[in-house]
């Protein structure tokens, strides 16, 4: 299981990177190799000062080790020999009409001391994080995500959509990070099928995602727009920091740092007490951050 889902990882790497060049049409993905302390290694992929997108990362990673007894203990499991490998894509295009996606898709095994596995499973999913909302937009991320759940389970869609909504949460802001998309951890039962769905999950994610870039990347902005734009982007970082699993857990095994903050923005700001107009556009975004059934909304 594990040498055919890292396969699958490496060309869904390889896909997305070539799908985000050709919508950019300047920049390329530069690439670096790197090894893990105790074993493994990945590669990381950024693209930098595009025509389009300010900073794109689409990293693949496989590692082992033992697994630390603090991230253990966060996992809920015991201090074991583990695999690991996966795929995380963040995207932060220039214009705040673009929203700014996330996916991630990974599978993880334990070992006993013999080298058996005795606990296995998959995680992942894809979020969108828009600072100017359409609905339109909003709708076509989701419907292509409930399509490729759909393949497979009936409930798989609106289980794995609430469950995003939880997970993407600050809650000391009391607000969602984004308008969701689909989250799912921990998935153990037949894991053959499970990979079905994964690979769903991961080549659905350019469809998802690339015609909203399309569709907007001309839409009007300027300096107002762009100070809206850094300051949820704070937002973002904040979740990233505090709350991601994926970065506690590179951070918490020691892996290569650059690659775990490649999620972060090149700029962000906050400033003290930002609230926005009544009733102005930068406003309208805050109607979006709480759980949503936005495939039978009519209007933000």
């Amino acid at each position: 299981m594990k040498s055919a889902v890292q396969s699958y990882l490496e060309s869904l790497q390889d896909h997305i990177s070539s799908s985000i060049e050709k919508a950019d049409g300047k920049a390329k993905f530069a690439e670096e190799n790197w090894q893990h302390h105790s074993g493994g290694g990945g590669r990381t992929r950024v693209l930098q000062d595009g025509a389009t997108f300010e900073k794109a990362g689409v990293n693949f990673s496989a590692v082992s080790g033992i697994l630390p007894e603090k991230m253990a203990a966060r996992m809920n499991v015991r201090a074991t020999p583990y695999f690991a490998t996966g795929v995380s894509v963040v995207i932060h295009p220039y214009s705040p009409m673009i929203p700014t996606v996330h996916c991630n898709y990974r599978y993880f095994e334990q070992y006993d001391s013999e080298g058996r596995v005795i606990n296995a499973w998959f995680g992942g999913g894809a979020d969108l994080t828009p600072y100017y909302p359409f609905l339109e937009d909003i709708q076509h991320f989701h419907r292509v995500h409930k399509a490729a759940c759909d393949k497979h389970r009936p409930d798989y869609y609106p289980k794995f959509k609430a469950w995003c909504d939880e997970y993407f949460f600050l809650p000391h802001r009391n607000e969602t990070r984004g308008v969701g998309g689909i989250f799912f951890d921990y998935l153990s039962d037949d894991l053959a099928k499970t990979f079905e769905f994964v690979k769903s999950c991961g080549d659905a994610f350019t469809e998802a995602y690339l015609p909203i870039v399309e569709k907007r990347k001309r839409e009007p902005f300027g300096e107002k727009e762009k100070r809206f734009h850094r300051l949820r982007r704070g937002r973002y970082v904040e979740f990233n920091l505090i709350y991601d699993r994926g970065t506690l857990f590179g951070l918490e095994t020691r892996g290569r740092t650059e690659s775990i903050l490649m999620s972060l923005p090149k700029e962000a700001g906050w400033e003290y007490n930002y609230a926005p107009e009544p009733n102005s556009r930068e406003a309208e975004l805050y109607k979006c951050l709480r759980p949503r059934d936005w495939l039978n909304e009519t209007a933000i």
